[in-house]
């Protein structure tokens, strides 16, 4: 199901979305709704990398971690 959202834009920020919607052949909404979700793919990766990094920060690789042949079974 989709819902429709009010966005306001900058003058200079709803002419550059125009002509990305122009190139594409696209509708500005579309424009709009595929740059919201490219930017939300960027700040999960974001997250997901602060979460990793930090994890990774109090592992022990000589007491937890795995060799190549103990995952893989082979060298």
């Amino acid at each position: 199901m989709t819902s429709k959202t009010l966005v306001v834009l900058e003058p200079t920020m709803r002419e550059s979305v125009e002509r990305i919607a122009r190139e594409n052949e696209i509708s500005i909404s579309g424009v709009c709704r595929d740059l919201i979700k490219e930017a939300l793919d960027i700040y999960e990766d974001k997250y997901w990398s602060a979460v990793a990094a930090q994890r990774e920060e109090g592992f022990n690789w000589r007491t937890k971690g795995l060799s190549h042949n103990k995952v893989w079974g082979k060298k």
